[in-house]
């Protein structure tokens, strides 16, 4: 199963890096970015590649904190759990009065 995995995601390596090689050799012109009052010249390939990264790092980040928000989560639910059996192991073991 681990080698499926990493011969899959070996593939996946390999098919981006020639979805990156076609794109360059396809495209080799510039292009003007205006943010603000700032203007950039940046080769095509290049801005799509940081556009890219920037995109897959806002997702590793959102992804991260979410992970973080459900593992906090399972913390407390641990504990309310761990709260709510011993209170049932405390009132099992209290001696049963005989209603008279």
């Amino acid at each position: 199963m681990i080698a499926i995995k990493r011969i899959a995601l070996a593939l996946l390596i390999i098919l981006i890096f020639t979805t990156m090689v076609v794109f360059t050799a396809g495209n080799p012109g510039e292009i003007n970015i205006k943010l603000f009052h700032w203007e950039f010249s940046s080769p095509i390939t290049l801005a799509f590649t940081k556009a890219f990264a920037i995109g897959w790092l806002f997702g590793v980040i959102c992804m991260g904190l979410y992970a973080f928000k459900l593992s906090n989560e399972r913390k407390v639910l641990r504990h309310s759990l761990r709260m709510s059996e011993s209170e049932v192991s405390s009132l099992r073991n209290l001696p049963l009065n005989d209603a008279d």
